[in-house]
């Protein structure tokens, strides 16, 4: 269900992006892809093992990168993104997305602890000493439409600048004290943003949306 619902919004935002910006975006390059990863949702519900559903998660993730840096329509010279780094972000845009994915995590571990859940005890993510396992589950659906909207919005709408990103010597790209605080006070802000659940039909804060799910 966790790797269903990521894929699926992974899909919602390449096709968001086709039905905003149709004159700004490869439509038909964003549009394949989604229909490539459409295809994986069969073999998601069918997965015997929790290895075969890692490895047709991977190829969705990927495809969806694929298309990630075509979302990014201001400061592309500064922001320009060929692909998923991790420890450390060697570019803008995974410093940015790295910062998000915490803010996500420990979002989603409060409500998990807050509605009597454990966790650190997870399903994809195995135990491991001092990870929160369940939080990195649940926040695996709402990285796409969650986090990397909200770096691309802060991106094109400025909200964050290439003055706000720092390269160390070792190649990795940091935000600086006043990159991390205005993407705090913005993370803050979104939160707060109502949206109306698709299954529940209700308004509510993104801000309690984990808690929701």
């Amino acid at each position: 269900g966790f790797i269903l619902g990521k894929v699926y919004n992974s899909r919602w935002v390449l096709e968001r992006a086709t039905r905003d910006h149709p004159q700004r975006v490869p439509v038909d390059k964003l549009k394949r892809l989604s229909s490539l990863m459409a295809g994986s949702m069969p073999r998601i519900e069918n997965a015997a093992t929790l290895e075969e559903l890692r490895g047709i998660e991977g190829e969705a993730a990927q495809l969806y990168f694929d298309g990630f840096d075509s979302l990014i329509l201001q400061q592309r010279e500064s922001f320009a993104f060929n692909g998923r780094s991790r420890r450390p972000p060697m570019d803008p845009i995974n410093a940015l997305l790295s910062f998000a994915y915490t803010l996500l995590a420990r979002d989603c571990a409060a409500a998990l602890e807050g509605v009597g859940l454990d966790p650190y005890v997870g399903f994809l993510h195995r135990a491991r000493s001092g990870r929160t396992s369940l939080a990195l589950d649940l926040m695996e659906e709402l990285r796409s439409v969650y986090a990397d909207r909200f770096v691309v919005t802060c991106v094109n709408q400025k909200v964050i600048t290439d003055k706000h990103c720092q390269k160390q010597q070792s190649g990795a790209v940091l935000l600086t004290d006043d990159g991390r605080r205005a993407f705090l006070q913005a993370w803050q802000q979104r939160k707060q943003e109502i949206i109306r659940h698709p299954f529940l039909g209700e308004k509510i804060p993104w801000g309690l949306v984990p808690y929701v799910q």
